[in-house]
């Protein structure tokens, strides 16, 4: 592996999505992912989403990628033992186990720091390691619920839906990777490490745009407004005559005339409702009404078409066969497949995002069997000896 983060170590203690996550893209961008799980039944993950006959997750390929699979059952002594040493040799410890656990297991980064002060320990969990509901569960859902996003997210007269996605594990994922990127940029500085705290509700919150200002300055709650932002038109989903749906967003005036001049009423341009920004907002429901009608008048394919012909932004709706058959994402090799061993097929996923002209990620394997790399990691890493490592097997200490 080569990238960005080559020559970094990173030990992942963790299950699920929120933190695993973040393994994936510091592994994408070049680092050495060490993933710890308990020999019985490794992370969740692997039998988690849609999974084939034999019960194994599509999506485990992609989220253990670039990661070695190390055995360890961390509820004995002697295998927090095992991780103390792989810890003591790592970068970075990226976890996402309940706020005080690691400190009562002595994995905790006053433990660790006395030994390695460059480490980076990188925390997410649903609340952060202080305040009062530190210690509760929390999953990503409870963060989009406390963070703001799910309140805004649907349709003004139904219940707060979700985005279909795990959307706060991975929004939570991203920010470790930022504050541990930034944490690795500031050791260079000070030779020292220090500890990253990422709550789940909180990274949700930080893209809650001016919530809190729109209420405490201007009185007023955000909520669900469905496909459209308010006083913003048009921007919206249009459809097509074939069943199709388009966004089009054209509220800029040089845009918003394009688009009469594609709908052959050069005029509406110039109609006191539709003038400005200010006035399209205020009639926005009549004026997607309009548009709706004449994009239903196209099948998609034309109506692209048409946009195009006049520079007019524009996105499909797309699901997963749009995007495995359009040429952008084509153009971009945006989606990379792999052969599989677990699954015995290849599988598809995203490649590394952003793209980096000098270093850019890779994918060198998909996600590890239990243990594949155990003997390796406990040989290499830790400095165990052949038998030192058959004992712990035989104890199962390891796997």
């Amino acid at each position: 592996m080569s990238g960005p983060l080559t020559g970094i170590r990173v030990l992942e203690l963790g299950s699920f999505i929120a933190g695993p996550f973040a393994g994936q893209l510091l592994g994408d961008y070049g680092a050495e992912v060490i993933k710890i799980e308990p020999p019985s039944v490794g992370d969740p993950m692997r039998k988690w989403g849609h999974c084939d006959p034999n019960g194994n997750s599509y999506w485990w390929p992609a989220i253990a990628r670039n990661k070695h699979s190390v055995a360890i059952n961390l509820r004995s002594d002697e295998g927090r033992k095992v991780v103390r040493r792989l810890a003591l040799q790592s970068d970075v410890v990226l976890e996402n186990f309940t706020p005080g656990r690691l400190s009562e297991w002595e994995l905790g980064y006053s433990d660790l720091a006395t030994e390695n002060p460059g480490l980076i320990m990188t925390h997410v969990s649903g609340f952060g390691q202080t305040g009062p509901r530190a210690t509760d569960p929390g999953f990503g859902s409870i963060g989009e619920a406390m963070g703001g996003i799910r309140h805004t997210t649907g349709w003004p007269d139904r219940q707060s839906t979700r985005a279909g996605i795990s959307l706060g594990d991975a929004i939570a994922s991203l920010f470790a990777v930022i504050g541990t990127m930034a944490a690795l940029n500031e050791k260079q500085n000070s030779g020292k490490g220090q500890e990253v705290d990422v709550a789940i509700y909180e990274a949700v919150f930080a893209l809650m745009e001016s919530t809190i200002a729109d209420f405490e300055l201007g009185g007023h709650i955000r909520g669900r407004t469905g496909s459209i932002l308010p006083g913003v038109a048009p921007s919206n989903v249009y459809p097509t005559a074939d069943g199709a749906n388009v966004l089009i967003a054209g509220n800029a005036d040089a845009i918003f005339g394009r688009i009469c001049e594609a709908m052959q009423q050069p005029a509406l341009a110039e109609d006191p409702r539709y003038v400005d920004h200010e006035h399209r907002g205020a009639n926005q429901e009549e004026l997607d009404e309009l548009i709706g009608a004449w994009t239903a008048t196209f099948p998609v394919d034309d109506l692209e078409a048409l946009l195009d012909q006049h520079a007019i932004p524009y996105g499909r709706i797309f699901t997963a066969p749009d995007m495995l058959s359009d040429p952008q994402f084509a153009a971009r090799e945006l989606i990379k497949r792999y052969e599989d061993e677990v699954l015995g097929q290849e599988v598809p996923m995203a490649a590394p995002v952003p793209v980096f002209s000098r270093t850019p990620g890779a994918i060198a394997s998909t996600g590890p069997e239990l243990g594949q790399h155990t003997q390796q990691i406990l040989q290499e890493v830790a400095g165990y000896s052949d038998e030192q490592i058959a004992d712990m097997r035989q104890r199962e200490i390891i796997a």
